[in-house]
């Protein structure tokens, strides 16, 4: 389910901390899992402070594996720390939507973000984020909501 329609913005680059994986899909969660503590501790260590949710940013279409970079955006650039290390989530024109929902339903989404790119004539770039604006032990499966950030070339 789409809560918002798509739509083009301009946004600036920020920084970030994240840790890195390629791992099978199926072991995605347990990467966000311990990605969103090593992220939070870490900056916490630093003296940074979070400044907007948590993300996941895919540096490519998933294949056998799937490359995630998980973390949240930052007031400053870190230094590295163990598995955390600084990151800039891109600016310039992005494609933005709201899933609303479970995380099983997403293709639908990203089907509906496809052909909505089709007809507009939109070339999409290779990576692509999702801010999950949500926490999951808050609200219901049916309430969540992850807003897409899809850079255009």
């Amino acid at each position: 389910m789409l809560l918002s329609d798509f739509a083009l913005k301009e946004i600036e680059p920020r920084h970030a901390a994240v840790i890195r994986a390629e791992v099978p899909m199926a072991e995605l969660r347990d990467v966000f899992d311990r990605g969103f503590h090593a992220v939070m501790s870490a900056v916490q260590a630093s003296g940074a402070q979070i400044i907007g949710p948590p993300f996941g940013f895919y540096p490519r279409m998933p294949s056998e594996t799937v490359e995630v970079l998980v973390g949240f955006p930052v007031d400053r650039a870190i230094a590295l720390a163990g598995d955390v290390e600084p990151f800039t989530l891109p600016g310039g024109t992005v494609l933005t939507g709201v899933h609303v929902g479970p995380y099983e339903t997403m293709m639908e989404t990203y089907d509906q973000l496809m052909a909505w790119v089709k007809r507009e004539g939109i070339e999409l770039g290779p990576a692509m984020w999702e801010t999950y604006l949500t926490d999951p032990g808050e609200a219901p499966p049916s309430e969540w909501r992850t807003e897409l950030y899809w850079p255009v070339v």
